[in-house]
């Protein structure tokens, strides 16, 4: 079975059809850049772009960067123009793709969906926080599997900013960090969001998931296990998909 994903980014807009029985992106994912700046009706132009670059016409799971309520309504847009709050992503969505059934789920959320299930938490219980490093940093909380949706840990205080602003990926390109001068700091929110979770296992997920040898042995201290994301970067499609399909 097959169903479509998109993962909305900060930098990016991917998608692919996902073979559900696999886990996996049924085709080579399809790109466009996140507009600038990046209103509602400007990223539902660029979701349609990638939706209709494999002639799709079926049901579609949409990821958003950002708090997702009732399945559609958007709360919060750290990362994408503040426009977006308020919206109905759900019916922008369904307009522009023809109505089709989208389902939109927040981004981290949904990598951590397919992680869980075809990925580094497989068959783990207790608690499990996936961590996607990016333009933000995104989080999801499973608690002997349950997802606990929309936790936001990227907007934990530290050392007096938005944890996200010293230790995404984007915070390393801004500052122009060394790989273990960016370890450091995540580190640091590492311990910050242990300390109030205390986890048996972090899934570090997001783009830096693939070059995890550079970085994730520099951390030190931290109690949970620290792991890169299986999926690594086609975590969030993958998850969007599955949530389209259980909605479905």
């Amino acid at each position: 079975m097959q169903i479509f994903g998109v993962d909305i980014g900060g930098s990016g807009i991917k998608g692919a059809p996902v073979d559900l029985d696999r886990g996996d992106l049924a085709e080579e994912r399809f790109k466009v850049l996140t507009p600038h700046p990046a209103t509602p009706e400007s990223v539902a132009d660029g979701v349609k772009e990638v939706v209709d670059h494999f002639g799709w016409t079926g049901p579609v799971g949409v990821t958003f960067p950002g708090v997702v309520t009732g399945g559609s309504t958007i709360r919060t847009a750290a990362n994408v123009d503040k426009s977006w709050i308020d919206t109905d992503a759900r019916a922008l969505l369904r307009g522009r793709l023809g109505g089709a059934e989208v389902t939109v789920v927040n981004d981290a959320d949904a990598a951590g969906i397919a992680e869980m299930s075809f990925g580094a938490g497989q068959d783990r219980q207790g608690t499990v926080v996936l961590l996607t490093f990016g333009t933000g940093i995104g989080s999801a909380v499973f608690i002997d599997g349950a997802l606990v949706p929309n936790s936001e840990l990227g907007h934990l205080e530290l050392h007096g900013h938005d944890a996200e602003k010293r230790a995404s990926s984007k915070a390393k390109e801004d500052h122009d960090l060394s790989w273990e001068d960016w370890a450091q700091r995540v580190q640091n929110y590492l311990a910050h969001v242990e300390m109030l979770f205390s986890p048996e296992l972090f899934i570090i997920g997001g783009g830096v998931s693939r070059k995890a040898h550079k970085f994730l042995h520099y951390i030190e201290g931290i109690k949970a296990e620290i792991v890169p994301a299986q999926l690594q970067n086609n975590a969030g499609i993958v998850g969007a998909a599955m949530r389209a399909a259980k909605n479905g």
